[in-house]
């Protein structure tokens, strides 16, 4: 553990800071007893090869939180270029968020959306405590990869991969 004692930057220095960090853009989605669940996550990252691990990091708060954490298994979605309407329509609270055409249901049930740079099913393997947020550990069952360019987040706004 850290020392408690050491003050901490001010939470408005630390977002500013951040959103320099460039991000690839996920949808998480999963299904659960209240029907199918998904966020738009930034925090996600690869956190082992063997076995073969991701973390995604989910606010407390987040609509979804309890349901996605719960489930026995998830759906990463590296979303493309093309699909930033997706990550807008994922990024809001509430429930109305899979239109009835453009989903279908993958391993643990998780809804599974259009594929655009990638999608990881992941088998639930912990979730950890992080500080205000949960630190959502999956184990890497399957992978689809496709031929789009990612969709980026840079600076509080939508980028893309010149070239």
């Amino acid at each position: 553990m850290g020392d408690v004692s050491t003050p901490s930057v001010a939470p408005e220095r630390f977002r500013d800071a951040l959103a320099l960090w460039a991000s690839g853009v996920t949808v998480i989605t999963a299904d659960s007893p209240d029907g199918p669940q998904g966020m738009t996550a930034a925090s996600f990252s690869s956190l082992s090869l063997d076995p073969p691990l991701v973390l995604v990091c989910i606010d407390h708060r987040a609509y979804s939180h309890d349901r996605l954490v719960a489930a026995p298994g998830f759906a990463v979605h590296v979303l493309g270029r093309e699909q930033e309407d997706l990550s807008n329509r994922f990024a809001r609270a509430g429930d109305e968020k899979f239109a009835p055409d453009d989903w279908s249901t993958g391993a643990f049930g998780a809804p599974v959306l259009p594929l655009g740079v990638a999608r990881l099913t992941c088998a639930h393997h912990a979730a950890l405590d992080g500080g205000d947020h949960t630190i959502l550990v999956g184990r890497v069952t399957e992978i689809e990869i496709g031929d789009q360019p990612p969709l980026l987040y840079w600076d509080r706004g939508y980028r893309s991969v010149a070239g």
